[in-house]
């Protein structure tokens, strides 16, 4: 059997490990829900809201970063793996959260940060007071360069070299990222035991598995040599394939992700598809997924917007498709806390468009053959935040761009605002809009990063209220998948991949019905499915506004009249044949037709479908 999207979706779907069928929502818990007032998200605003995510229909939590920490990035510099940040509550307040998830049936996934620490962890405390203390070897130090310079030309993702010098022991240590974030030396065994070490202790606590942060990032090039010229721009594509990254992996694997059937995905950015399935084939017991960030970053160079088209993009979905084979498996996400909000970046933000865009997103999201992550307020079309100024961004990030390109005359600060107003992470930071209340009903207090006044008319109380709202398409969406496994295992096949505006695919699986779904990118449209065919939650889908730059780089194309873009039906009709049925001998029962979405096809009779059917 040929790997890849061409298979005919058996593997594995009646042996399916639960995390194949689950749908995670991923919780930035400072922006999440406050409960005391002080501005700041915490787990106990968290647990005031379990009501709320169980309503949706999630079956999985990803909490970012709850661990201890002097905050230079946003709880990714982790000064304590077995202490709560003291913003976020306590302990118990942790055991408290995790237990109401629990009487829900929701999994927890937390954040496993181990490229890199805080340089206020003990264990950097102690490893730069001198060269000889038994925790020198736990991160990476080396001398100067013959002119006193770093001992290479690696850059910082945050600005800046990569080496930052300590005058307590005359040397450099290594960070990847911000100087307050060392990174761990993975060829020292004593790393690894103390690793698995943190990793037992939560998931003795209940968790169910880890997001992985850079985690192929941990292992360094042997000698670390200098970046060739073309390697700089997209330093990424070294840092994420050193020489033991998967021996590293498999003794996790092997050590503590199988011992507990834990979930593990990770953060796989500088991972092509030709490594990609190194990582998540199971047959090498490594890691269950990973992040591709094609997607996401298809209009991205660094810090700029660019070009991009449809056919690209659905190139990307095959390719990704593909690279999970059949042994295999993937994610499929459009937002997290480290991009733009979806409908701002792939759709329309504006009145007209912003909810449609947002349905059309969700249901292209929501239909993969992988594990789909949701991001907090996505599921409401939440926008990005309309920032001016450099100083209404926190991001440290953002501060190390502008002192790099800005204050040393690199680049005009309107031309790097210009592309941070669509590019920057503090978009998706921004407070979760609860209700049209002050600031959002997030908070009683000031809040630590601005709600976008937008809250007034995006928010979640009047949203659940709406039966047609952003919320309740992503409720039925969710509801839909968990009882089709079309969705969750069938084989996927673009049908017309080279189409300039639609995206139209199929999910078959063998044993089931077939499904199809089609979503326009660039512009107004309505198609329905090939007769015959169940319909989808996109039967009838008004598709989002397009985000085709031509021009200036955030600039859109909008549609004029509406016009009809659907794919050809004997396009579809023949790859759902070939996809079921073989050779064209035989064909479904013809039924349904046009004009009908809500009817089912079972046993040669329409019958109308459940509500939760007809997502629109």
């Amino acid at each position: 059997m040929e790997l890849g999207s061409d298979h005919d979706g058996t593997a594995g779907a009646s042996t399916s490990p639960w995390w194949k069928d689950a749908v995670v929502y991923q919780i930035y818990p400072r922006s999440f829900n406050d409960s005391n007032g002080d501005g700041i998200g915490d787990l106990n605003g968290i647990t005031a809201k379990l009501d709320y995510l169980q309503g949706l229909g999630i079956d999985v939590v990803w909490l970012s970063p709850h661990f201890d920490s002097p905050n230079a990035d946003n709880g990714y510099d982790i000064r304590d793996y077995r202490k709560v940040m003291a913003e976020f509550g306590t302990m118990a307040d942790f055991d408290r959260m995790l237990a109401g998830m629990r009487e829900r049936g929701i999994r927890l996934v937390i954040d496993l940060v181990v490229n890199h620490t805080s340089d206020e962890h003990h264990w950097f405390v102690e490893s730069r007071s001198s060269r000889e203390n038994p925790y020198r070897d736990y991160y990476i130090w080396r001398d100067g360069a013959p002119d006193g310079g770093p001992p290479n030309n690696y850059p910082s993702f945050f600005g800046g070299s990569a080496w930052q010098y300590d005058p307590t022991t005359g040397q450099y240590y290594l960070h990847y990222f911000a100087d307050k974030q060392p990174d761990l030396n993975w060829q020292n065994p004593q790393v690894h035991d103390e690793v698995f070490d943190l990793m037992r202790f939560w998931l003795d606590k209940g968790v169910s598995g880890f997001r992985m942060d850079v985690i192929a990032f941990i292992s360094k090039q042997d000698g670390l040599p200098d970046l060739a010229p073309e390697q700089l721009d997209h330093p990424e594509d070294v840092y994420a394939n050193g020489p033991r990254i998967h021996d590293y992996l498999h003794e996790m694997h092997r050590e503590v992700l199988a011992p507990y059937d834990a979930m593990s995905v990770g953060e796989a950015f500088g991972v092509g598809f030709e490594q990609a399935s190194m990582f998540t084939d199971a047959r090498r017991e490594e890691l269950s997924m990973i992040f591709h960030f094609d997607v996401v970053r298809i209009d991205r160079d660094n810090w700029r917007r660019i070009d991009w088209t449809v056919p690209q993009l659905k190139s990307v979905y095959t390719t990704i498709d593909r690279t999970a084979g059949e042994y295999g498996w993937t994610t499929s996400f459009l937002c997290n806390h480290d991009n733009p909000r979806t409908v701002s970046h792939f759709g329309d933000d504006g009145p007209a468009w912003r909810s449609r865009s947002a349905k059309a997103l969700a249901t292209m999201m929501l239909t993969q053959r992988a594990t789909p992550f949701l991001y907090q307020g996505d599921e409401l079309g939440m926008t990005n935040y309309p920032f001016e100024r450099i100083e209404e961004y926190d991001d440290v990030e953002v501060k190390g761009l502008w002192r790099t390109l800005v204050q040393t005359g690199l680049v005009p600060a309107e031309e790097l605002l210009e592309h941070l107003r669509d590019t920057s992470r503090d978009h998706s930071r921004t407070p979760m809009q609860w209700s049209s209340e002050a600031q959002g009903g997030f908070t009683t207090g000031t809040p630590w990063l601005a709600v976008n006044p937008n809250h007034v008319e995006i928010n979640a109380a009047a949203q659940v209220d709406d039966p047609e709202s952003v919320y309740h398409h992503h409720r039925r969406l969710i509801a839909l998948r968990r009882r089709v496994p079309a969705l969750v295992h069938g084989a996927f096949t673009d049908v017309d991949p080279d189409h300039p505006s639609v995206f139209a695919y199929t999910r078959t699986l063998s044993g089931s019905a077939g499904w199809c779904w089609s979503t326009s990118v660039a512009a107004r449209w309505t198609t329905d499915c090939p007769k015959g065919w169940p319909s989808g939650p996109s039967n009838s889908t008004t598709g989002p506004a397009p985000r085709l730059s031509v021009g200036r780089p955030g600039s859109s194309f909008r549609p004029g009249k509406p016009r009809s873009t659907a794919a050809p039906e004997h396009r579809i009709e023949e790859a759902r044949d070939a996809a079921l049925l073989g050779p064209r001998t035989k064909r479904p029962p013809k039924g349904g037709g046009r004009g009908s979405p809500g009817c089912a096809r079972r046993n040669g009779q329409e019958r109308p479908a459940p509500r939760e059917d007809c997502c629109l």
